[in-house]
């Protein structure tokens, strides 16, 4: 799997090119979550590792709390996750993750995406089952044999394990991210993940030309302009 999978995922909320956008995905994010989960952190752990990506990305504690309080009034918008696959430029494989209210409107603000990038949005499952659903925990430590011990004793399916610089990435199927975490706590204690997310990871690269990568761009750029886009994974390699 290894350290490739940095340049496989578009972080919507993290390339964009204001603040406000930033903050308005994180917030849209967190509402969801708490909404749905509980608005402890201590007792959600998805809502607890957003919140530490939302301060790492250094969205401000208004922005995190109001998504919250937003929650606790158990109104507002009803959010649903929304999830497109298809071929990009080049052929590349994409899957983009989004949050709506409307997904009408979602749909046909994706599919303009593709088209006027000359590409095709496909249906359910017509990508996704090249790429692997894992879930990746980074932080800081040189012990990977005390960081394996700990994830196969709480029966953990690690899929894959890197040391590198000081720093361990440990990769496990989505369904174990929170059996994966909970170990790593329990046995190292408190720790700052680096990167502590679910991401879509291809089994394989689709290399793409110069003429390929304008479109590419342009094809990203659409997507970040739409603010039901949370994330965008893909297999392009440039």
């Amino acid at each position: 799997m290894g350290r490739a999978y940095q340049n496989r995922k578009v972080s919507m909320a993290k390339t964009s090119d204001t603040k406000a956008k930033v903050y308005s995905k994180y917030g849209r994010e967190i509402y969801v979550c708490a909404k749905s989960g509980g608005v402890d952190p201590d007792g959600n752990l998805a809502l607890r590792g957003l919140i530490e990506r939302a301060k790492k990305d250094q969205v401000p504690t208004h922005v995190i709390e109001k998504a919250i309080d937003k929650a606790k009034g158990g109104g507002g918008e009803d959010f649903a996750p929304a999830r497109y696959e298809g071929y990009g430029p080049g052929g590349c494989m994409v899957i983009i993750d989004c949050l709506t209210d409307n997904p009408n409107r979602t749909f046909g603000d994706v599919r303009q995406c593709f088209t006027k990038t000359k590409c095709k949005i496909g249906t359910q499952g017509t990508v996704s089952h090249m790429f692997d659903h894992a879930a990746i925990l980074a932080f800081k430590n040189n012990d990977e044999d005390t960081v394996l011990e700990a994830l196969l004793t709480a029966d953990v399916d690690v899929t894959d394990i890197e040391s590198d610089a000081g720093k361990i990435t440990v990769f496990t199927p989505q369904a174990d991210y929170f059996k994966a975490k909970q170990a790593l706590t329990d046995s190292l204690g408190e720790l700052d993940f680096e990167v502590d997310e679910i991401q879509f990871l291809p089994r394989s690269v689709t290399a793409i030309n110069d003429d390929d990568l304008i479109l590419f761009e342009k094809f990203l750029d659409m997507l970040n302009d739409l603010d039901d886009v949370q994330n965008v994974y893909h297999d392009a390699e440039f």
